[in-house]
């Protein structure tokens, strides 16, 4: 392990990138910033930051770059023509798994090792208790700078595969945004008849709550179980039924006037696991036509 005060540079200061850099300011990790577009780390160096002029000068800098930036090609754009020998990239940027296999070579091809990770809070968020993100690539790299890294949140490390941390991140970005959408979706629904968001509210928590629930009865507890099992009973909940009640619930945003793709979407899927043979089976089986991309 390195020492508490391990020297870092973070290329890369919009709002997640800023609040890393202050994050480990804090800890009291020298720190060196840098970003493509100049005047963003005056209240950074007010607070012990060296804000480096160039690329080649802040990754110079320390062993250690973190980058946060908008996708990958920004890190190209930002390092082209850096001597990248010996360094340790983190890169906490979004993009495709492919797209994070294809840099981890870009940057051994230069000489440094590129660790790949998805940060699961909002810039608010980094440093405070629940924090965490997944990592993945060399591990024994990873663990060199663990407890620098430690200071944004927990370091989840999910295999040598530089794109599993991508493949992580994009699942849950994705339970996010679609249980998110949903619940506007239901909302703008009992909208049409006069309901508001906060009369709904409390009747969304406890679906979610029972959703995640760690009893007998939990409902992602029971699916992990089925699916893992390869084995969808379907006696008291067939999917064929789900299927049917799939189109009433698009009918009904139609019939109120609302934006139908979602819901839509929905019907259509169920529909095409129905066709597929899984009617008599129950709600997990539709993980089978999840697994085979539509024709």
């Amino acid at each position: 392990m390195t020492n508490n005060h391990e020297a870092v540079t973070v290329i890369g200061l919009g709002a997640m990138g800023s609040k890393m850099a202050e994050t480990f300011l804090a800890a009291g990790h020298p720190t060196t910033v840098w970003n493509r577009t100049p005047g963003r780390a005056t209240q950074l160096v007010a607070a012990g930051a060296t804000e480096a002029s160039t690329a080649a000068e802040a990754v110079a800098a320390s062993t250690l770059v973190v980058i946060s930036q908008v996708d990958y090609a920004a890190m190209d754009n930002s390092l082209q023509g850096v001597d990248l020998t010996g360094r340790v990239l983190v890169n906490l940027s979004s993009d495709s798994p492919d797209r994070l296999r294809q840099a981890a070579r870009w940057a051994t091809e230069r000489g440094a090792t590129l660790i790949t990770a998805g940060i699961m809070v909002p810039p608010p968020g980094i440093g405070q208790p629940g924090a965490y993100s997944f990592f993945s690539g060399q591990r024994e790299v990873l663990e060199t700078h663990r407890a620098t890294l430690e200071a944004l949140g927990r370091v989840d490390y999910v295999g040598s595969d530089p794109g599993l941390s991508m493949v992580y991140y994009q699942a849950m970005l994705n339970l996010f945004c679609t249980t998110l959408i949903s619940y506007m979706y239901s909302t703008a629904l009992l909208g049409s008849v006069g309901i508001s968001a906060e009369q709904y509210r409390p009747y969304a928590a406890q679906m979610m709550l029972e959703l995640a629930d760690e009893g007998p009865m939990g409902y992602l507890k029971i699916l992990a179980k089925e699916i893992d099992a390869a084995n969808y009973p379907g006696a008291e909940n067939n999917l064929h039924m789900m299927a049917v009640g799939s189109e009433h619930i698009a009918q009904a945003f139609t019939q109120a006037g609302l934006d139908g793709t979602l819901p839509g979407a929905v019907a259509a899927l169920f529909a095409r696991s129905d066709a597929d043979g899984h009617g008599l089976e129950g709600f997990s089986s539709m993980i089978e036509t999840i697994r085979k991309p539509a024709a």
